[in-house]
């Protein structure tokens, strides 16, 4: 035993070396694990939106969830090990990025043995309960720094720049999609992506219905849970074109999965935006040191994705809506929050190489 506590003392005492970065394959590598989490997640979330015999916790969609959180934490580990079998020790040992994602490997494990007693305990949910149980907001914050751990990685890594190409900023950007599905799963109740087109065009054409008031708060919650990643790696890097593509096109995966993709066209609207909004970033080029670029594609970007939002609910919906205040003036709010969100995140402009 003391032999043992000699061990874990040596292990864990650090042996001074800086801490040093890990690989754009290892870092894809994990993000790719992440993915594998991620859609866990989204199955997991499927059956639970839509399997109303769910009764224990030991099921092919938990299967699913938990395999890839194993997947991406043992590699996460293996990255740690490989340090310590070259002789680091310590807080050496652990690559930059990686120490938030390994000290919540065993956070979320001990979160998924209080959900597993919590279902065992309470049963399963399966309507707004499911987003507020202690357990599950333990698994998702835990769960998010764990995805995270590319962008960590990139965000001060010797060789990546100010102006990265796609390919190289790709592991940060999946990682930070996919966190951001992480938040829309658990703010639900406030997704505008999960509406149908003729729900929109319906809820805009009617003063007294409530969906009125209802759909337009959910496109203000989903508007900030979609530009604010954008926002946030834009005040680091001049994003290259792709980028809010890809983090659009995982984006609507979520409310997808929730949903049985029976708005697809709703869906479709988001990923165009994202197009959209590459297009801004080419013409305005907005980075964390041109800030009036940098606000002019926060407004910007809120008015034309929730524009399209409404077209495209509009051509499939069963026409415009009857309000014109309503469609008209819904996406000028959202690029009004745009605006605030790009004042927000960049009061003044900044050396994106020190950002």
């Amino acid at each position: 035993m003391a032999l043992a506590n000699a061990g874990i003392k040596r292990l864990l005492a650090d042996s001074g070396e800086s801490r040093g970065w890990v690989s754009l394959r290892t870092d894809l590598v994990t993000a790719l694990l992440g993915v594998w989490f991620g859609i866990g997640l989204m199955i997991d979330a499927w059956a639970h939106r839509n399997l109303a015999e769910l009764e224990t916790f030991f099921t092919p969609w938990h299967a699913a969830f938990y395999s890839g959180f194993a997947a991406v934490s043992g590699w996460i580990i293996w990255q740690v090990w490989r340090n310590v079998r070259a002789g680091r020790q310590g807080l050496a040992a652990v690559p930059q990025g990686y120490l938030a994602g390994l000290v919540a490997v065993p956070a979320f494990a001990a979160f998924g043995m209080a959900d597993m007693a919590w279902h065992t305990l309470l049963g399963i949910e399966q309507s707004l309960d499911i987003l507020f149980s202690p357990s599950h907001l333990g698994l998702i914050t835990t769960m998010l720094l764990i995805i995270t751990t590319p962008l960590r990685s990139a965000w001060n890594a010797p060789d990546i720049g100010a102006r990265p190409s796609l390919g190289r900023l790709l592991p940060a950007i999946i990682g930070l999609a996919f966190a951001a599905t992480l938040v829309s799963l658990f703010l639900s109740y406030g997704d505008a992506m999960q509406w149908g087109p003729q729900s929109v065009v319906e809820a805009f054409s009617s003063l007294q219905d409530p969906a009125g008031d209802r759909l337009a708060t959910v496109m203000v919650v989903t508007n900030v849970v979609l530009l604010a990643p954008v926002l946030l790696l834009m005040r680091r890097w001049r994003l290259p074109f792709g980028s809010v593509t890809v983090m659009y096109a995982v984006a609507v995966l979520m409310p997808g999965a929730q949903t049985g993709f029976k708005n697809v066209p709703i869906l479709l609207a988001i990923v165009v935006a994202g197009v959209a909004n590459d297009l801004l970033i080419r013409w305005l080029r907005p980075s964390g040191g041109r800030r009036q670029a940098y606000w002019a594609f926060a407004g910007l970007s809120g008015f034309v994705t929730w524009s399209l939002y409404i077209g495209f609910a509009s051509a499939t919906g069963g026409g415009l809506p009857a309000v014109p205040e309503l469609w008209t003036g819904a996406p000028i709010v959202a690029g009004l929050v745009g605006l605030v969100l790009g004042a927000l995140f960049l009061p003044n402009a900044v050396d994106t190489e020190e950002a």
